[in-house]
């Protein structure tokens, strides 16, 4: 197998489980970087919106826009950073805890589904091999 080639099952891969996920958001009407924003307060904690990006792994500008429209729909409020003025925090409100609870566990689901087609054991080689990348 060449390079190339598997270059373009990853990517196949990583495709077909997005656009499930934007569908599943699209249902609750959120976009992928809003429930990705909703999931890392969830899973992290209290973050600023910086961490948020790093936790995300976005490197575009557009989150300061996701995190305004949260915020308008009363899914995340900021509060003042206590050991700097200059920074915001954020947090999720009880109607963002409410609605991640609701997408998160469906998009778990449908990311477990597509995993299916590998084992126990050939998930835990394809994520050695694939760590292997990740400490170059």
């Amino acid at each position: 197998m060449t390079d190339s080639f598997l270059l373009i099952y990853l990517y196949r891969i990583v495709n077909v489980i997005d656009r499930k996920t934007m569908s599943i958001c699209a249902k609750h009407g959120l976009t992928q970087s809003q429930f990705a924003v909703l999931e890392a307060l969830q899973s992290k904690g209290e973050l600023t919106v910086g961490e948020v990006k790093d936790a995300i792994l976005s490197s575009d500008g557009t989150i300061p826009v996701v995190v305004k429209n949260l915020e308008k729909l009363g899914y995340i409020f900021r509060k003042e950073d206590p050991t700097d003025k200059r920074r915001s925090i954020l947090a999720l409100t009880e109607a963002g805890k409410e609605i991640i609870a609701e997408v998160f566990p469906k998009n778990m689901a449908m990311i477990q589904n597509e995993l299916s087609v590998w084992n126990e054991r050939e998930k835990k080689q394809l994520a050695r091999l694939l760590k292997k990348f990740d400490l170059r």
